[in-house]
């Protein structure tokens, strides 16, 4: 009888929440290190660890604890040394990150835009892709920004907490819960799902979340060994453009209780940025679009930052 051999211990656990979305950037974050260093596929493990943020599906997140209730069980894991990085989206880490614990790196970045989703085999309106919805149209979603950004162009829809995966959202469109969503298109995308895109929703009208469309690597602070292996498939452009965001969003209020939305765009010399601060009802928004040398990047996000909340009457943080 042949003996199999040992299996190598893999190289590096990366740690992951279990959503397919979820899966989707832990393996491609897995795929690329595996193609930047030649490894065979057990090299990198995947572990899959349920959050808090993961059981809670019946209230948004700014009364359950905010972003952290999708990190904290897998930074538990990294602090403890049971996996060696974390895969999360960008758009769901707290601005202040555990200590210890750093971002060391982000895949390139995909399409920022959120999209309009209508029941399947709906067609959108050939004009505004919001001119699809009916007047009094419920829409779901667990966004305060998106809530936000639809009450100020239509604020005669019935807005309502939608919670869950992009499927069990998608489900509850179809099944006629209720008429529309709004989803991410880069998650949509990576779930080859980009049909049940009804309408792409501009910048202009729609400024994304801080660190939408962005895949996060989070890993020990002077772990040089993982950030060695890391350098080859983190992009530079696209976390420099987040650390511009991230740093404008922690001078506001990350904790997801004030819709903000935030963008930057880098090219070799320039950071250009967009940063809006809306009322929860939609009523008001307060908005600054500035540039800046690219070697002052994150310095200019908290410089805009704190731009931003003079212009905003204190008592909407928190709110």
């Amino acid at each position: 009888m042949t003996q199999s051999l040992p299996q190598e211990p893999p190289r590096l656990k990366l740690g992951t929440r279990g959503s397919p979305l979820a899966l989707w950037q832990a393996h491609a974050v897995r795929d690329a290190l595996l193609k930047a260093h030649g490894w065979e596929a057990g090299a990198v493990a995947v572990e899959v660890i349920r959050t808090t943020g993961d059981a809670i599906t019946d209230r948004a997140l700014a009364q359950a604890g905010g972003k952290g209730l999708f990190t904290k069980e897998l930074e538990e894991a990294l602090i403890d040394g049971r996996i060696d990085l974390a895969v999360h989206s960008a758009k769901d880490m707290a601005t202040r990150l555990p200590e210890g614990l750093i971002l060391g790196g982000y895949l390139p970045r995909a399409d920022v835009r959120d999209a309009l989703v209508l029941p399947a085999g709906q067609a959108p309106h050939e004009g505004h892709p919001l001119a699809s919805l009916k007047r009094g149209a419920r829409v779901g979603t667990a966004s305060l920004r998106r809530e936000a950004q639809l009450r100020r162009l239509r604020p005669d829809l019935d807005v309502a907490l939608l919670r869950g995966n992009l499927q069990t959202r998608l489900g509850k469109v179809d099944d006629g819960t209720f008429d529309a969503t709004l989803l991410a298109l880069a998650g949509l995308t990576r779930l080859g799902l980009q049909a049940r895109a009804s309408a792409v929703l501009g910048t202009a009208d729609f400024l994304p979340a801080v660190g939408q469309g962005a895949v996060a690597i989070e890993t020990r602070a002077g772990d040089d060994e993982v950030a060695a292996l890391l350098a080859p498939v983190a992009c530079g452009r696209t976390g420099l453009a987040v650390s511009v965001e991230r740093a404008y969003l922690a001078e506001l209020d990350g904790s997801c209780r004030t819709p903000i939305g935030g963008l930057a765009e880098v090219d070799d010399e320039t950071v250009r940025f967009r940063g809006m601060v809306l009322k929860p009802d939609g009523s008001a928004s307060y908005e600054i679009v500035r540039q800046g040398p690219l070697g002052e990047a994150e310095a200019l996000g908290r410089h805009w930052g704190r731009e931003m909340k003079r212009m905003v009457p204190a008592g909407l943080f928190g709110g």
